[in-house]
């Protein structure tokens, strides 16, 4: 198959319309697993094959690294170097099950570019948030293609989410999708990423007498670390005045259900994630393919982050960070930050 290449939603409509058509379908359908098989509290029901990116997400942040370590310290999806790896390898499953539901295996998943919003104000009325998009703000949100509607059997639902007081485990639930765009702190953020958020995360260059991988990452390889992943991932520059940036910034803004582990919920949340690859793209085309820890890091504090190990993710442990580095013979963006 031909590599397929990702646009903006803005400047293309047909990827627009079959993303949202793609994603309902893919909520209707069953993925012949259950809630009892995933440890979810309450009757057995069905899980979507959509609400299987949910699960898988929001048990991928309880899985800490190394095993047996702390998942707020690092786990199996963030706050470390396999950040941008695992997600790739999400985005990729999702797109080639939209690609089959839809029947369209030219289908390219479509991007935010959020930072361009973030240049304008960081406006609740972007494009992307109104009807004829994503639908807007509210709990549940009103209008657009994934309103609320109880009387309507095909209507979109979010059926599972995160529980729990540290937000890991998870609960069925009945209603509609949430979000409450540009709120303030402790809960949401008021503004975007800008440009030059982005342009200075592209720049970062590690102190002089550097290793070359250390552009991208750096011990300890957590949410302290300096290189590119931890600004682009959002825990680094340390700011008490802006302590979240880029793609944790984001999900802040969104907020609703874009806030807990249960994040997929949102459609926006692969649009999000999507230019976040689009960036680390952008990274990898100026720098090569480079990547650390590599295979001679120690397993004992950073199994699940070297450069070889199998990756956590819906393609089991058929990827690595290595694997994904060089995605050209799947897709390209149609232009780079």
């Amino acid at each position: 198959m031909a590599a397929v290449t990702r646009r903006n939603i803005l400047s293309d409509t047909t990827a627009r319309d079959d993303y949202v058509r793609g994603v309902g379908l893919l909520k209707q359908e069953n993925s012949g697993t259950t809630t009892k098989q995933f440890g979810v509290p309450g009757p057995t029901a069905p899980v979507s094959t959509y609400d299987l990116f949910v699960v898988w997400h929001g048990r991928t942040m309880n899985t800490p690294v190394p095993p047996g370590g702390d998942p707020q310290t690092r786990n199996a999806a963030h706050r470390g170097p396999i950040f941008l790896p695992w997600h790739r390898v999400m985005l990729g499953f999702l797109e080639q099950n939209l690609q089959r539901v839809l029947a369209k295996p030219d289908f390219a998943l479509p991007y935010w570019d959020w930072s361009a919003d973030g240049d304008a104000g960081s406006p609740v009325t972007a494009t992307v948030f109104t009807a004829a998009y994503l639908g807007g703000d509210g709990s549940p949100v009103a209008d657009g293609p994934f309103a609320f509607d109880q009387a309507d059997p095909k209507t979109f639902t979010v059926r599972i989410e995160a529980s729990g007081p540290s937000g890991m485990g998870f609960r069925q639930v009945h209603r509609g999708l949430s979000r409450s765009l540009a709120q303030a702190a402790p809960f949401g953020w008021p503004t975007l990423p800008t440009g030059a958020d982005v342009k200075d995360a592209l720049d970062y260059a590690p102190p002089a007498g550097s290793s070359p991988a250390d552009r991208y990452d750096t011990p300890d390889f957590d949410v302290s670390s300096e290189g590119f992943r931890d600004r682009l991932e959002g825990w680094v520059p340390k700011d008490p005045a802006q302590p979240v940036h880029l793609h944790n910034q984001v999900h802040l803004w969104v907020g609703g259900d874009m806030g807990p582990s249960t994040s997929p919920n949102d459609p926006v949340f692969f649009l999000h994630h999507c230019n976040v690859d689009r960036i680390w793209q952008s990274w990898l085309a100026r720098y090569g393919p480079l990547y650390a820890p590599d295979t001679t890091a120690p397993a004992a504090t950073l199994q699940g982050e070297r450069i070889d190990d199998p990756i956590v993710s819906p393609l089991g442990a058929s990827a690595t960070p290595r694997s994904v580095l060089d995605v050209s013979a799947l897709y390209s963006y149609d232009v780079l930050p």
